[in-house]
């Protein structure tokens, strides 16, 4: 990647959620438990839906991929927050911080995709239930999954090397937890327009195109579950889209609020919160909903725990 022969920052200072320093312990225990609680939620559903014959579907293929994702969004984020709540100097390098930024774009734009290839795996159990097996034969799931993180990579790549390209000559103070794209480019020695149209079209390839295929996904989803005679039935096919559809909300929503406003529209409390819900918050969520909701993975957890009791 080419740095601008005009940047002369070597590092950046993380401002943070606070300056205040009993908050700074209080959001550190906050965090250290969510960071614990996502990580350890993940991982569960990693292994429980690995070893158990039953999850090796083409569903729990997916969200193997996702808690994957969530374990490395979350993990390129949080430890370095956690160090800032304590540190007296909060900085990071000039390379860490753009090594940060490729990994934070790289993981939330393949998460963007993988939600579609859920969304697509749903539209086939419920929408084509007798060619199931048929249609989402583990190569295509491979392809989609592969699709999924290539995409976001590739979307990634393009923002970094744009970011990269920018003269970083003066400010270097980040009012934020972590190195991020728009704020970044608040801190450029040059004209960004042309950086922030590209974010904002790549926001819709990567997030709204996505977002609005599942919507077109679950229209037709439920269209095929008013089709459905039983009440059973019903709540059956509701219960299998539920977990997902609330994944998608959360996310989909705080992605939203930050990288499709065009122009110069910032909210720095508002983007904040909107980043820390996307980063730390949803990544913790995603396995709770799915082992809550889901009576397989709880199915699979009991007979684990059972085993072990027996032992």
């Amino acid at each position: 990647m080419i740095i601008s022969n005009f940047t002369t920052v070597e590092e950046f200072i993380l401002l943070g959620l606070t300056d205040k320093q009993d908050m700074k312990i209080v959001l550190f225990i906050v965090f250290l438990t969510c960071y614990i609680v996502s990580l350890f939620g993940n991982i569960v559903i990693i292994w429980i839906s690995s070893v158990n014959p039953r999850l090796n579907t083409p569903m729990y293929f997916f969200l193997r991929n996702l808690s994957l994702l969530d374990i490395s969004y979350t993990s390129s984020v949080v430890p370095k927050m956690l160090i800032n709540f304590l540190a007296a100097k909060k900085t990071i390098s000039f390379g860490a911080c753009f090594i940060q930024l490729f990994i934070h774009l790289s993981l939330g734009g393949a998460e963007c995709y993988l939600l579609l290839a859920m969304a697509y795996d749903r539209y086939v159990a419920i929408c084509s239930p007798l060619h199931y097996t048929n249609i989402m034969h583990p190569i295509l799931c491979i392809k989609m999954a592969t699709a999924s993180w290539g995409g976001g990579i590739a979307n990634s790549i393009i923002h970094t090397f744009n970011t990269l390209r920018l003269p970083f000559c003066g400010p270097n103070v980040i009012n934020d937890f972590f190195c991020e794209a728009p704020m970044l480019l608040e801190l450029a020695c040059s004209d960004t327009t042309f950086n922030k149209t590209i974010i904002f079209l790549f926001a819709i390839v990567v997030t709204v195109i996505p977002f609005f295929s599942i919507l077109i996904t679950y229209v037709k989803i439920i269209s095929s579950i008013m089709k459905i005679r039983t009440t059973t039935g019903w709540k059956r096919a509701f219960s299998t889209c539920a977990s997902h559809v609330i994944v998608v909300s959360l996310f989909y929503g705080t992605i939203f609020v930050i990288y499709l406003r065009p122009g110069t529209v910032h909210v720095n409390n508002q983007d904040k919160m909107a980043t820390l819900f996307y980063s730390v918050i949803t990544p913790m969520l995603n396995p709770l909903i799915y082992t809550l909701r889901n009576k397989d993975v709880k199915t699979a957890l009991q007979e684990i725990t059972r085993k072990k009791t027996q032992q």
